[in-house]
């Protein structure tokens, strides 16, 4: 009685350990989409499938360089001494439109904030101006060019599908080149010329625009800006017998531009260096089911 006690004792032991060795095995209900689960296509009860979040790549990093160009449209007072000692009336004055191109070199300090310095050649623009006073009237000619320099910054206002627009602001200097100058006196037929000259200036810009990100790496960008020159000065004046005619030089007051620019930003980081890494994750090591026990049955004795 006793030896079959331990027989069945010894057979629910090993199933026992079969049953659990099938649970340890057991494997995990299957997992289903959550757009599926919340829409109720998926049966009751099922459980989302767990989807890693997508890598964050950081839309700003580091240094760039800067290139553009664009064509101006420039607008001065010209002012003379003589004109406040006599009625004199400007009737049209401004300058042609030009082409000018620069350079520079940023850094993207957020994703929202950036910094550059850039230097700028603008190209000869010619100046048409006409007055009159009582009894007579004067043309003048001129042309202008300048060197400008500018420490600029920029607020990105947010990207949408690859678009960016920005707002910024910008401070410098320009040095301003007066050639050419001729006044030519219409009923006498008289001329006026003066000497070359040049004047360094405070300058500052304004700028507004729209960025296009072609790669994480490369920008097209189409902006406005308002430019504020300063102003400018003729050299010494002579007559058309080549007398000194007046020794007190002309001046182009409140030099402003309105500049159409097409540039473009490179960036000397790539974007991937400032990537948050990817979250790594690592499957469960594999359940592996102890081996089944198998236990020879007591021997019974026939006595």
């Amino acid at each position: 009685m006793y030896a079959r006690f331990k027989f069945i004792a010894a057979i629910a032991i090993t199933s026992l350990a079969a049953t659990a060795a099938q649970a340890a095995d057991y494997a995990p209900p299957p997992c289903y989409d959550a757009a599926a689960i919340a829409t109720g296509r998926a049966p009751p009860g099922a459980v989302a499938c767990y989807v890693p979040p997508p890598v964050v790549v950081e839309e700003f990093g580091g240094w760039y360089l800067r290139g553009y160009v664009g064509m101006s449209n420039q607008q001065a007072k010209l002012s003379h001494p003589a004109f406040n000692e006599r009625p004199y009336t400007h009737v049209d004055d401004g300058f042609d439109s030009a082409p000018f191109f620069g350079a520079g070199v940023g850094y993207y300090f957020n994703e929202w904030l950036r910094f550059d310095v850039t230097g700028e050649y603008r190209g000869s623009a010619n100046y048409h101006g006409y007055g009159t006073y009582p009894g007579g009237s004067d043309e003048y000619r001129a042309r202008k060019k300048e060197w400008v320099g500018l420490l600029n910054g920029y607020v990105d206002l947010g990207t949408w599908n690859k678009l960016t627009p920005f707002v910024g602001a910008g401070v410098g200097f320009a040095y301003n080149t007066i050639s050419s100058f001729m006044d030519v006196n219409t009923p006498t037929g008289g001329v006026y010329s003066a000497q070359s000259a040049s004047k360094m200036n405070f300058a500052w810009a304004l700028h507004a625009g729209l960025a296009y990100k072609v790669t994480p790496n490369f920008t097209v960008e189409l902006a406005y800006r308002y430019l504020n020159l300063g102003k400018a000065e003729t050299g010494t004046g002579v007559s058309y017998n080549g007398t000194n005619a007046n020794g007190r030089p002309f001046t182009f007051d409140n030099l402003v531009s309105h500049d159409i620019m097409l540039g473009l930003r490179v960036n000397l980081d790539s974007f991937e260096t400032f990537s948050r890494p990817a979250p790594t994750y690592y499957a469960p090591p594999p359940v592996y089911a102890p081996a089944p026990v198998y236990m020879q049955p007591p021997l019974q004795s026939r006595g």
